[in-house]
């Protein structure tokens, strides 16, 4: 994130956001930021996914700032799952992986 003269006479907050990693198709991660609207970015590896995601976050909420927009805070910790469905046999024949 830029700091420039007048931010460096803020007090420091720190934030935490939840980032999603997905394996790409063609290889690498898509990676989206569910408290941040729009907010995606992409990575070869997981390591430059994450540097990626930071990026992103930072220069989402420098943009929130410049055009005095709030900034979000994430109001607890997402938490995911895995669900089994059932299908009739049919239709596995049309599923595809993901």
């Amino acid at each position: 994130m830029m700091v420039n003269k007048f931010m460096m006479n803020l007090p420091i907050t720190i934030n935490h956001y939840t980032v999603i990693l997905e394996p790409a198709d063609e290889g690498g991660y898509t990676v989206t930021v569910p408290a941040l609207p729009g907010c995606s970015t992409e990575g070869e590896t997981f390591e430059e996914a994450i540097a990626m995601a930071r990026d992103a976050i930072e220069g989402y909420l420098e943009s929130l700032i410049k055009h005095g927009e709030p900034i979000p805070v994430e109001n607890g910790h997402l938490i995911t799952t895995s669900l089994e469905i059932k299908l009739p046999q049919w239709e596995k024949t049309i599923l595809q992986p993901v």
